[in-house]
């Protein structure tokens, strides 16, 4: 069940913020909340869907499988953050992801096609949506580049000093074997990579708890 929490939190959500109260109250009045379990699927790769989503606690896989059932992990959306929204504006609302719980999650839906009738006379919400959607398509170039150009530790130590940030202690919040598929490096190759990293004294490895002991160097493995 939605409750005030719930609502306050989308009230702060940059294109929702646009819309004016008695547009906000339409789109609210159709919303939906959907609490799953680890590893419970939202929805599938093909399916069509009628709503986007907002995370508002926990965390969420998109993915997607090859003919022969590997998995490719495309991102993972936290708190915040919105997805299937681009949807909306597709005759055919096919998503080619799979939506799953890393953990216990709550997400709120909103149907799509409510939303678009008020995009139309909302040019606020229109600008914030796309401004939304365009820092996620970049953010997805971005990764093809390093994709294309970085090694295995290269991307991993990138992610580790972003995650970080100006802090020299970071908890992964995402499973390794997650994390490895997020940045299409090998379980194995993953693996090898922290293990040189623990070997050269850059970072020290506990469970899910991480320590930057050189974090010059691990700036040095990210270059070069």
């Amino acid at each position: 069940m939605l409750t005030t929490v719930h609502k306050n939190f989308v009230k702060q959500i940059d294109f929702f913020n646009a819309l004016t109260e008695d547009q906000f109250q339409d789109t609210w009045s159709k919303a939906h909340l959907f609490k799953l379990n680890k590893e419970d699927l939202l929805f599938s790769q093909g399916d069509s869907v009628k709503c986007f989503y907002l995370v508002f606690s926990g965390l969420v896989k998109l993915s997607r499988f090859s003919a022969d059932g590997q998995e490719k992990v495309i991102e993972v959306v936290k708190p915040g953050e919105t997805f299937a929204e681009a949807m909306m504006f597709l005759e055919r609302p096919d998503v080619l992801v799979t939506a799953s719980a890393l953990n216990e999650t709550e997400i709120i839906s909103f149907e799509s096609a409510a939303f678009l009738r008020t995009l139309k006379n909302s040019p606020d919400t229109c600008l914030a949506m796309l401004g939304n959607m365009s820092l996620r398509i970049r953010g997805l170039i971005q990764e093809i580049d390093h994709l294309s150009v970085q090694t295995g530790r290269q991307r991993l130590s990138s992610y580790l000093l972003n995650l970080a940030g100006d802090n020299d202690h970071l908890q992964l919040s995402i499973p390794k074997s997650v994390l490895a598929s997020r940045l299409s490096i090998r379980p194995e190759t993953f693996s090898r990579i922290i293990k040189q990293l623990r070997s050269t004294e850059t970072i020290q490895v506990d469970g899910i708890d991480i320590k930057i002991l050189d974090r010059e160097q691990l700036e040095e493995f990210a270059l070069v």
